[in-house]
């Protein structure tokens, strides 16, 4: 599975040819979250408020980026770094 990005001990992933709706994955220390790229909305697993809230931001201002990457990832191509949340 790809890293896209990490900020904050956040680890930002996709996977190749997953599954829709289109989203990333999160793992941070022992949680681990699945984030919907439309909605920007927690859709599995659990994380911390504040790490949430991290992940959130920094999806909404890279949310076209991520679609773009989603559609590379639907094509098993490898996506493109996004700039962590500074």
């Amino acid at each position: 599975m790809p890293t896209i990005s990490t900020f904050y001990g956040l680890v930002i992933q996709m996977f190749y040819r997953d599954h829709s709706p289109p989203h990333f994955h999160v793992r941070y220390a022992e949680y681990k979250a699945v984030i919907d790229l439309k909605k920007l909305l927690l859709i599995e697993g659990e994380l911390p408020r504040r790490a949430l809230q991290l992940v959130l931001d920094w999806a909404e201002l890279h949310q076209i980026e991520l679609m773009e990457d989603w559609m590379l990832c639907q094509d098993l191509k490898a996506p493109k770094p996004i700039a962590p949340l500074e």
